[in-house]
């Protein structure tokens, strides 16, 4: 009687998972977007997707400017020569200072 209760719910639980599995694969199968515009160019939005969005308060403005754009190129610039000091101190030294400051000229 034992076994045959576990069998049941064995089965119940093998049935439930092909129920599930079964129900997320139509669900993919519902929406492909594989119409291509042209060759490379496939993404579409899913129906019902709005043709443009609205912006929000928290959306970026001022990026476009081009002293905005140097920010980021010159904050790696500055960042790729703390990170020659560094490492030239640590071959040096064989001590790696993480503060650029603290190493010594």
């Amino acid at each position: 009687m034992k076994t045959y209760r576990s069998l049941n719910r064995f089965v119940a639980l093998l049935g439930g998972a092909a129920v599930l599995s079964l129900g997320a694969s139509l669900g993919a199968l519902a929406y492909d977007g594989q119409h291509c515009k042209e060759a490379g160019v496939c993404w579409e939005p899913q129906p019902g997707y709005p043709e443009k969005l609205a912006g929000s308060k928290y959306d970026v403005k001022g990026l476009e400017e081009p002293h905005e754009v140097a920010k980021q190129a010159n904050s790696e610039r500055a960042m790729e020569e703390r990170n020659a000091k560094r490492t030239a101190y640590f071959h040096k030294s064989g001590k790696w200072v993480y503060d650029v400051d603290q190493i010594p000229e």
